[in-house]
């Protein structure tokens, strides 16, 4: 039935080549209408896993609590302290230019020359805030007499190490950002970050003073301009693939073959994007090409096939459908199993990754079309002379005489110690990568690298102020309480308060309770012995209702109260630490009426996030596995032929965990597909060698030889497009972005390892197995095994 079939298709496509290629060349054409519209697309709501715990507090209480997602501006003075009239009327100006930012809540703005910036004071008649600059003073009017006033007023507030900085150089100015404009457009972060440095750093950066910009717009912003240069290192891996390929095929019509054709997929789903609505996210803008590399693999395989039938003898024709009909199962097995690696990657509910999914699935499904009908038939209309086969057929045998020593590994005594060898590996690679870490492993921003300015301002700023630029925020719940006047609430946040400043990589805590005792000392006339939660009703109603004019720390009923806790960074061990810490407390400490939830601020939606992805991980990667063994089992019907093809692969994911372990890049949603992907190349090798092996046993070659024999058709082929791929991927090392070098460290990487075990691992069970578990008859042939 499938010989028919693919007979068929095969009649029809190379009968028809002039239809086939028109519809092929019609089809490129209109999508690359739509491919020239596509743009970068980034989002704050895109990152986050929208169902998850934390994510739904977030969003429950975001107009309550402080943003998780707001820029933060500071400015440096580069001689002396900001306590001068020019750097207060600098500064005022900078607030004025944030507050008119595209999508920026201007009641969120903070700064020294905010109104809600204010200094509690204890007088005769009680407590009392007033603004740290009074509204009557303009940067014209400052004297220095008032400029000393405001310095003493931020010092008397508590602002210093929070809105000035502890060396009196610096000061801050905070904004949150809304996702949607008033008009329900989506905040454009590519182009919102271009506006930062237009509007604020560039007018007010100077030889006297410095600005620094740091938040998740500025980081998405900066990541999507190093993203452009992703096509600088493309560029170069495709000239290095191109001339590997030439020197390998030695004719300039097989060079741009496979590249052409995987280009034309690369089109057809830049083009089908645009389509359905997508953008291209920053952090995904690799995918295509990680794809597009997938392409050129079996473009290589193509090209190997039809100069190896060149080389017998055989017309550009009967190469070409011998090529297809050949290659046409095992390539589409090997893409449909990439397809449902990435199609898993649907399992982490979060919705850039959803979006990566769907762009890596639409490559990878263009490239059953691109690359096993449109590559065969562009070749049968090639012509080549007997020289060129004749050259062609010299050159295999040459490469094929140094593959006869890696062949040796058929022989089952060296198969036993490759075995062996493999075995021990593996147990290292379990062993070593058994505690890897979900997350980011270095503070600032994961995805650039250490010296850039993102990363460097945000040392900066992290060194010279006391609140963390990382925070995660608890809240207590008290549903059935419709007024402020159960003291038991705060006593019992206070205790959690005092709780959390004992965790390490907690810097500080700013509570609902901690304003609590501020006010109660404050309205008792200073005294120390009343910095403490009042536990009259009365009195803690009253408070309650002063604390309430503070943004971010309770709602109006007190059925929402907050506990803010500044972190030292973003590190995935530092945010696992805190979290698991209130845990803990949440589960050995009770309160009639009060529920605990976690968790808002910009560390707990990356909490969410790393915590879908350690959960996503084991199901989807026992998905792609599960998909592995059963396309496995329908193509060759063994299971000798699922261990063979699987053990390898699983050695292969266990050491490059240990390679990102030893590397420190933790798993992330970018990282995470670079591992997917890693599995769809490997079984790529696997199915082709695989294919040989069974190939000569339905011709009843004894096992020991039909490895062998796989080994020196396929060898060179599997070789050579492995190591051509690693080196074009390790370009992207030199990437101004750090994720981008590693990802490009780790493919290289995953595609060396991936090889190693279908040339090795591979080939010895295929021997060990059939010798232990012998087959009672003959392998039958089928189509996909001839030639």
């Amino acid at each position: 039935m499938l010989n028919r079939l693919v007979g068929k298709l095969e009649g029809f496509l190379f009968g028809h080549r002039a239809i086939t290629l028109g519809v092929i060349a019609i089809f490129t054409v209109v999508m690359a209408v739509f491919a020239l519209q596509l743009r970068m697309d980034a989002g704050f709501e895109k990152q986050i896993p929208t169902e998850h715990e934390y994510v739904k507090t977030f969003r429950q209480y975001r107009n309550d609590l402080l943003g998780a997602n707001r820029v933060t501006v500071v400015l440096k003075s580069r001689n002396g302290t900001i306590w001068t009239r020019e750097g207060l009327t600098r500064l005022y100006e900078i607030t004025q230019a944030v507050g008119y930012l595209p999508n920026v809540d201007r009641g969120g703005v903070q700064s020294l020359w905010t109104p809600n910036s204010f200094v509690n004071e204890i007088t005769e008649d009680g407590f009392r805030a007033d603004p740290l600059i009074d509204g009557t003073i303009t940067p014209e009017s400052l004297t220095p007499e008032k400029i000393a006033a405001i310095r003493q007023s931020t010092s008397a507030g508590g602002y210093v190490g929070v809105l000035v900085s502890r060396d009196q150089t610096s000061a801050m100015v905070t904004a949150e950002l809304n996702e949607r404009d008033a008009n329900g457009n989506a905040l454009d972060y590519v182009a919102f970050n271009h506006i930062l440095e237009e509007k604020l750093r560039k007018p007010y950066e100077n030889g006297a003073y410095q600005v620094e910009i740091i938040g998740f717009a500025k980081q998405i912003g900066d990541i999507a301009d190093g993203a452009s240069g992703v096509l600088v290192f493309c560029a170069l891996a495709l000239v290095l693939t191109a001339a590997a390929v030439y020197w390998y095929s030695r004719s300039l019509r097989f060079t741009i073959l496979p590249i052409a054709c995987s280009l034309t997929s690369l089109v057809w789903q830049f083009g089908t994007l645009r389509i359905l609505g997508f953008g291209l996210d920053p952090l995904a803008v690799l995918v295509p090409f990680l794809v597009f590399a997938i392409g050129v693999s079996h473009g290589i395989q193509q090209i190997n096939f039809i100069v190896r039938e060149l080389s017998h003898g055989r017309s550009p024709m009967e190469a070409a459908r011998h090529s297809f009909s050949g290659l046409l199962i095992p390539g589409t097995l090997a893409l449909v199993t990439a397809l449902v690696s990435f199609i898993t990657l649907l399992l982490i509910p979060i919705p850039m990754v959803r979006e990566l999914a769907i762009t890596a699935s639409l490559g990878v499904g263009y490239k059953i079309v691109t690359n096993l009908v449109m590559l065969p038939v562009v070749a049968s209309c090639l012509h080549f002379t007997k020289a060129y086969a004749d050259r062609a057929l010299a050159a295999r045998e040459r490469r094929a005489h140094w593959l006869r020593l890696l062949a040796r590994v058929a022989e089952p005594r060296n198969a036993a110690i490759t075995l062996a060898v493999t075995a021990m590996i593996f147990g290292v690679a379990v062993w070593q990568s058994r505690d890897r870490v979900v997350g980011t492993l270095q503070p600032g921003a994961p995805e650039l690298r250490a010296d850039s300015r993102f990363n460097q301002d945000a040392v900066a700023i992290a060194t010279s102020y006391d609140v963390g630029l990382d925070w995660l925020t608890v809240v207590f719940e008290t549903p059935r309480v419709a007024d402020c006047t159960d003291p038991r609430l705060g006593i019992f946040e206070d205790d959690f308060t005092g709780s959390m400043n004992r965790v390490p990589g907690v810097v500080s805590v700013s509570s609902y309770p901690q304003m609590l005792r501020t006010y109660n000392e404050g309205y008792n006339e200073g005294n120390p012995k009343m910095f403490v939660v009042p536990i009259d009703p009365t009195n803690y109603a009253a408070l309650s209702a002063e604390i309430n004019r503070v943004h971010g720390y309770m709602t109006k009923d007190c059925k929402m109260t907050a506990v803010h806790l500044f972190l030292a960074d973003h590190k995935a061990s530092t945010i696992n630490r805190v979290i698991d810490a209130v845990k803990a407390y949440r589960a050995e400490n009770h309160v009639e009426g009060v529920t605990i939830r976690l968790a808002a601020g910009n560390a707990g939606v990356l909490a969410a996030t790393n915590d879908e992805v350690a959960h996503s991980e084991l199901p989807m990667m026992l998905y792609v596995y599960a998909a592995i063994v059963v396309l496995v089992l329908l193509a060759y019907r063994d299971l000798r032929a699922v261990i063979a093809c699987c053990l390898p692969l699983t050695v292969a994911t266990f050491i490059g965990y240990w390679f990102m372990k030893q590397l420190q890049i933790g798993l992330t949603v970018a990282t995470l597909p670079v591992m997917v992907l890693a599995v769809g190349i490997g079984v790529d090798y696997a199915f082709y060698i695989y294919n040989r092996l069974q190939l000569h046993l339905s011709h009843d070659v004894p096992v020991v030889k039909a490895v062998e024999q796989s080994i020196l058709e396929v060898g060179v082929a599997t070789i050579f497009t492995a190591i051509t791929l690693a080196v074009g991927v390790a370009t992207w090392s030199f990437s101004a972005l750090k994720f981008q070098a590693d990802m490009g460290k780790l493919l290289a990487f995953m595609f060396i390892v991936n090889l190693v075990m279908a040339m090795t691992a591979l080939p010895a069970l295929a021997v060990w197995l059939t010798r232990l578990f012998p087959r009672r008859s003959a392998v039958k042939s089928s189509s996909f095994f001839t030639h």
